[in-house]
């Protein structure tokens, strides 16, 4: 878990702009890993937030279908907030990132594509257990 924030790195999707609307994609080679799910959150009430944890061995894509809300990110040293708004525009976090979601605007949706399947034991959901692992690496 040596990652820091300077691994998060933002991902622009093709888009196909028509007059009839337009058309973004996700296929093989545009993300810088295989993955095993996609899953999204919506209808999230207004002031609640989502995440706080982090992965021990997944990448994950992060992307606003509809809507905005903002992506909090801690290397266990430095924090950084991201907006994510566009549909065209996933941010890649990587394992050993804790990440918290806020702010979600009404309607919007977040869609996840994740490196691997649901795995508890991936998952570090206390905050003070996280940092004592960045230390420990």
């Amino acid at each position: 878990m040596k990652t820091t924030l300077s691994d998060i790195q933002y991902i622009n999707f093709p888009v196909v702009k028509d007059s009839r609307g337009n058309l973004s994609f996700i296929e093989e080679g545009i993300i810088p890993y295989a993955f095993k799910r996609i899953y999204y959150l919506f209808d999230v009430p207004g002031g609640a937030e989502r995440g706080g944890h982090s992965h021990i061995a997944q990448h994950e894509i992060l992307i606003a279908l509809s809507g905005s809300f903002d992506v909090i990110l801690d290397d266990g040293t430095n924090k950084e907030a991201y907006t994510l708004n566009h549909p065209a525009k996933g941010l890649h976090i990587v394992d050993g990132i804790w990440r918290e979601l806020k702010n979600f605007s009404s309607g919007a949706v977040c869609l996840v594509i994740a490196q691997d399947v649901f795995d508890e034991a991936d998952y570090i959901r206390e905050y003070d257990e996280f940092v004592a692992l960045k230390k420990e690496n």
